[in-house]
């Protein structure tokens, strides 16, 4: 027996929760959070907040961790190293992603996944990707998946290999109602992209800056729009991923004031980076090609001033790592948007062979701390909205995850508000040989992350070790449920 009453004390810190900010103590007793208050009792533990922004965890609701290729390849970030990076940027749980290929059933998609994501130093859960929705996926093996707790679907309306026709999204968005899950939506139209390409391609127009040229922000705008009509024909909430600018933006906060249950996310590359961040010496403009792509100087602006009007209510990293050496200049090398492997005098690939995606699952929180809570864009409870209890509330994982609340698992940040730091691909934890942000100045940096009640890193060092977390199983929730209304009162989506 013990005279301490909680198992950790962070104490005396400032506390904000999505609502408020004040001052507290917050006891934890057996991984999940007891009690806040003034002057609580001791604990076995305890972690000075003095002086410190104590927030709940964040939660990355979209990152790709050692995904498995259709050649049986995997993704370099494993989840053993990129867990310890989330963890150092303050994420204490994320949602990554279960493979589908065409011509294949889920299961046999992904072989050992779940085995790999169980060596995670932090909690996780998994979202469906969707590529080949026929009867036998529909009817069976997606209401079996989600009776196992995998509740959010993903689908892609681009990419040769994963993408899907309207009929096939109609199809996903219907079982997906049926069956009370969420459907997430990768925006941009295949067809006009590829009419883009290969007109560049024949210009002689191939750097990495072409790459954002080849999708503008007019061929995520047409999809977002389609997406979001088509959900609301079938009558199902969707969120649409990584919006990347006003136009986009502008589509769901237009179906939102209608009555659609459609919710939009970002990313840190849509806040701080743009065209310039494609262009550079040896190559370099390669670091930064993703998709949907980055945009011109200036739109930053917009989708911060949309983050705060609430159309874009997530921020996730899309951490997507290939390395830059053995990956982003290395011709054939693998990775969603890859066209064939077309070389540049220089032996480059052209800029629709670059692997589409950057690293940036440990740097997320820190960029939107500096340059939306230190820079005054945003204020304390909206960062944490943004970092995590929105994405808890989208998926499921309201009153575990993204809350402060006693009862919720005790994930919880120190932020030191004051630090200041350039960011170093070196100081970071991930596998990936570089960061697109590198030297990029940021002030307030996690100084102490707790995971399940246990200090899992203090001053950059990673203390939990692979295996640590658990499997997130998520239950019916009421934002999965539809809006009530369909086109002249039939609900096509019930029969079958």
């Amino acid at each position: 027996m013990t005279d301490r009453a909680y198992d950790l004390v962070v104490r005396g810190g400032t506390v904000a929760t999505a609502a408020e900010v004040f001052e507290a103590d917050i006891g934890i007793l057996e991984g999940r959070i007891a009690a806040l208050g003034r002057n609580l009792a001791a604990g076995r533990e305890e972690v000075s907040a003095k002086g410190m922004v104590v927030t709940p965890g964040g939660l990355d609701p979209h990152c790709h961790l050692e995904e498995i290729g259709q050649d049986g390849s995997v993704h370099e970030e494993s989840f053993a190293s990129g867990s310890a990076a989330a963890l150092a940027g303050g994420t204490t749980s994320f949602i990554c992603f279960l493979p589908q290929w065409k011509g294949h059933s889920l299961a046999d998609s992904a072989p050992g996944y779940e085995a790999r994501a169980a060596q995670s130093r932090c909690d996780y859960s998994f979202h469906q990707i969707i590529t080949d929705p026929r009867p036998e996926v529909l009817e069976r093996e997606i209401p079996a998946l989600i009776a196992r707790g995998v509740r959010s679907l993903k689908v892609f309306l681009t990419y040769d290999p994963l993408r899907l026709n309207d009929r096939e999204l109609i199809e996903v968005l219907a079982v997906a109602r049926r069956h009370r899950a969420f459907v997430t939506i990768h925006a941009e139209n295949y067809d006009a992209i590829g009419w883009r390409i290969d007109a560049l391609l024949k210009a002689g127009l191939t750097d990495p800056l072409q790459h954002a040229w080849s999708r503008p922000p007019v061929v995520e705008r047409e999809a977002t729009h389609r997406a979001i009509a088509l959900a609301e024909l079938v009558d199902q909430p969707v969120q649409i991923f990584h919006v990347s600018c006003e136009e986009a933006a502008a589509e769901i906060a237009a179906a939102r004031a209608r009555g659609v249950k459609v919710w939009g996310e970002t990313c840190p590359q849509y806040l701080t980076l743009s065209h310039e961040d494609l262009q550079g010496p040896d190559f370099a403009g390669a670091k930064a090609v993703c998709s949907p792509a980055l945009r011109a100087k200036g739109e930053n602006e917009k989708v911060w001033r949309r983050i705060q009007d609430g159309t874009l209510d997530v921020v996730s990293s899309d951490h997507c790592g290939f390395s830059f050496t053995t990956a982003k200049r290395a011709p054939g090398s693998g990775g969603y948007g890859m066209g064939s492997a077309n070389l540049r005098a220089d032996g480059t690939p052209a800029f629709n062979a670059i692997p589409n995606g950057v690293p940036g699952i440990e740097t997320r929180l820190p960029v939107l701390f500096s340059e939306g809570v230190n820079k005054g864009r945003i204020d304390l409870p909206h960062f944490v909205r943004l970092s995590a209890a929105n994405a808890a509330r989208l998926f499921g994982l309201e009153g575990r995850k993204g809350s402060l609340m006693p009862g919720a698992d005790a994930d919880l940040v120190v932020w030191d508000p004051d630090a200041e730091r350039r960011i170093r691909n070196t100081e970071l934890h991930h596998a990936i040989d570089y960061t697109p942000w590198e030297g990029f100045a940021i002030k307030g940096f996690p100084s102490v992350t707790i995971a399940g009640g246990r200090v899992a890193v203090q001053q950059g060092q990673v203390l939990a070790e692979p295996g640590r977390g658990r499997f997130l199983a998520r239950d019916a929730y009421a934002l999965a449920r539809p809006g009530g209304r369909v086109p002249d009162g039939f609900d096509a989506a019930s029969v079958g």
